[in-house]
């Protein structure tokens, strides 16, 4: 009996270590992208999707220049974001500010669907609307898990 719980504490103490280190590896990744400059990002991420769609190099490069303008635009709008947090650490947005940068997002979202459709091919168009259904769901199913672990409710009733 007393092995046994000897091995259960051993089992259990390394899950906990386990999960530090994944987690102090997922803090490392975050950092390790926000040193990018937007130039950067955007050539990253022209170059991923070269790969992913096997882009010409006219595609290319309208690609990457889209690329750059929205992280240029991220850039911006983290640093105006960073400026306000140091102001005012307890704001709050309201209803109507919310609804604005909602607005604002989904415009955003509209016109680089557009533009896209405007580069790519049909076969590439598709491919890249599942890619990033795919990274929108993904993002959202997180979201939710973390949601819910805050809530503390378990995951079973979350899902229904």
């Amino acid at each position: 009996m007393k092995k046994l719980i000897m091995i259960l504490i051993a089992v259990a103490t390394l899950q906990v270590s386990a999960q530090d280190q994944k987690r102090e590896m997922k803090k490392q990744r975050m950092t390790s992208k926000m040193d990018y400059s937007p130039e950067e990002m955007a050539q990253l991420q022209s170059k991923k999707l070269t790969l992913k769609l096997d882009l010409d190099a006219k595609q290319q490069n309208e690609v990457s220049a889209l690329l750059l303008e929205q992280a240029k635009l991220r850039q911006s709008k983290k640093e105006a974001y960073l400026k306000s947090k140091d102001k005012e650490e307890t704001k709050t947005f309201s209803k109507e500010e919310r609804f604005k940068m909602a607005n604002a997002r989904l415009d955003q979202q509209i016109e680089m669907k557009k533009k896209m459709k405007g580069i790519l091919s049909t076969e590439q168009y598709e491919k890249w609307g599942k890619m990033t259904e795919e990274r929108s769901r993904h993002g959202k199913k997180y979201h939710m898990h973390s949601m819910h672990k805050k809530d503390g409710m378990p995951q079973q009733k979350a899902k229904q």
